[in-house]
């Protein structure tokens, strides 16, 4: 008999990701679809709710059927999915409007406006969340509804997240999990949303449209019979309230083990160090994501991480940007171009919402810095990895971090030239752990909580947590490195500070 399996749903802002892992950890069957951002206008970014619905029974449903006998040993499904935003349903559920993600900044005007009337606005917003101010969170969104879009919160019976919309559909059931709670913004203390902080944006009348919180272990119901049959699996299956996809990643690279530093080089680019307590410091900048286990996870974000190379392939070479072997003539132009670039230099804030970290700057932009008719693309596609490779350094700096390894995951972790760099780059050794779907697998990870295989998500994530590639840093690439790092620094600080 087929040990029991879990199925771990991890939907990101651009790519929805089912995958299947026995009791040990180790993937089965994985299945993936693209969902479309739409940016109507500058500054938007939504996702049709839809879709994004039709790509998780997608995913689910080819999982499922590649188990052939051995669907009958899923005993639950954990969700996963990018985190905030503002998916607006009305009482049966239905989408009142497209669904506003994470990096959305329409409501960056209201915020100037209260930072104009109140100086101390994102002190006391940092204070209750150990998050800096970012536009797409759900409270400031809500906010920009209330003004902008009166008439569908006037109709609207609940704001939920993205993994919080799939429960629904996957259960009937309405709830939503500490992480996303306490990011709202809400309390990172009390691990839960904080009635100061609706306030602070005026949405007192309108709490009454946010979900139950609950731990994200909880099976509050199973699958909905109707779901159920069109997945092949049983009625009932249970079905965690699960966790967004950043504490999902970290559960599933086994990066719950306090003092860990893990390293997220997907999409956006993330770096934060797993604490016992929620830690306020460096102050006003960086994040704080509540994660399941009573652990916190204190972060420095790039927004920008892979999406730099991508809109590289996409823009830089249309013609490689379809190619199977795209990345391995990547790695021929990394191998073809010495470290620094021949002088370019590349700061990756390829984002509307600029960055938080290692500097509050919502205007910050993507730029070449140094760029001369000497520079082939090539070179271009070697500053731009060595950016983001910068850019880990730069947050690991803000970090104040003093451990002497790093956990790797996501997309990025996938190229051994990159991650090679990065070791370099930070001088510290890189582990790499076995797998490709953290996310998911930390999903799959709580499901296997919730029916009892682990005694907590603590021991769930250290089953996972012993094996992976490790690189070590090579201190003559190190030294060869530097001028480009000094050059890097002194591109970012003629950026400044905005006004806060």
């Amino acid at each position: 008999m087929t040990d029991r399996l879990f199925i771990g749903l991890d939907a990101g802002t651009s790519v929805t990701k089912a995958a299947v892992f026995d009791t040990s950890g180790r993937q089965l069957a994985v299945a993936q679809r693209s969902t479309t951002i739409h940016r109507p206008q500058e500054g938007w970014s939504e996702l049709d709710p839809g879709a994004c619905w039709q790509a998780a029974l997608e995913v689910i449903t080819e999982v499922v059927a590649g188990l052939g006998a051995d669907r009958r040993a899923i005993a639950g499904i954990g969700l996963s999915a990018a985190m905030v935003g503002a998916w607006v349903l009305d009482a049966q559920g239905t989408p009142l409007r497209p669904a506003i993600t994470w990096e959305d900044s329409r409501a960056q005007g209201l915020i100037a406006a209260h930072i104009a009337r109140d100086p101390q606005f994102l002190q006391r917003i940092f204070a209750a969340s150990g998050s800096v101010m970012q536009q797409g969170c759900t409270l400031p969104v809500m906010a920009w509804l209330a003004r902008h879009e009166p008439a569908v919160l006037a109709r609207a019976a609940h704001v939920v997240s993205y993994k919080d919309y799939l429960h629904f559909r996957l259960t009937g059931r309405i709830a939503t999990d500490r992480s996303e709670a306490a990011v709202l913004p809400g309390s990172t203390i009390a691990r839960d949303r904080s009635a100061a902080m609706i306030d602070l944006f005026g949405l007192k009348r309108h709490t009454h449209l946010l979900p139950p919180v609950l731990e994200s272990e909880t099976v509050l119901a199973g699958l909905l019979p109707e779901i159920a049959a069109r997945l092949g699996l049983p009625a009932g299956l249970p079905v965690t309230v699960g966790t967004g996809d950043v504490a999902a990643t970290i559960i599933g690279a086994g990066g719950l083990a306090l003092g860990t530093a893990t390293v997220v080089l997907g999409t956006a680019c993330m770096v934060g160090v797993t604490s016992a307590h929620p830690v306020f410091k460096p102050a006003d900048i960086g994040l704080l994501f509540t994660l399941p286990g009573r652990r916190w996870y204190r972060a420095m974000l790039n927004v920008a991480g892979t999406s730099n190379l991508d809109w590289a392939f996409a823009t830089l070479a249309p013609d490689l940007a379809q190619r199977l072997d795209r990345f391995a003539e990547l790695d021929r132009m990394l191998d073809a171009t010495p470290p620094g670039a021949q002088g370019l230099t590349y700061l990756p804030y390829l984002s509307d919402s600029g960055i938080i970290a290692p500097r509050v700057n919502p205007h910050a932009r993507a730029q070449f810095d140094g760029l001369s008719p000497r520079h082939d693309r090539a070179c271009l596609f070697r500053a731009v990895v060595e950016g983001v490779a910068f850019a880990i350094r730069d947050l690991l700096d803000a970090l104040l971090f003093k451990g002497d390894r790093l956990l790797l995951v996501g997309g990025g972790a996938q190229n051994e030239r990159w991650v090679q760099m990065i070791c370099d780059v930070v001088g510290k050794p890189v582990i790499v752990p076995e797998g490709s779907q953290f996310g998911a697998r930390g999903a799959a990870l709580l499901a296997a909580t919730a029916a009892g295989i682990f005694a907590d998500i603590i021991q769930a994530a250290a089953s996972v947590s012993s094996n992976g590639r490790i690189y070590q840093p090579d201190s003559t690439r190190a030294t060869e490195f530097a001028p480009a790092i000094a050059r890097y620094g002194h591109a970012r600080d003629r950026l400044g500070q905005t006004d806060r």
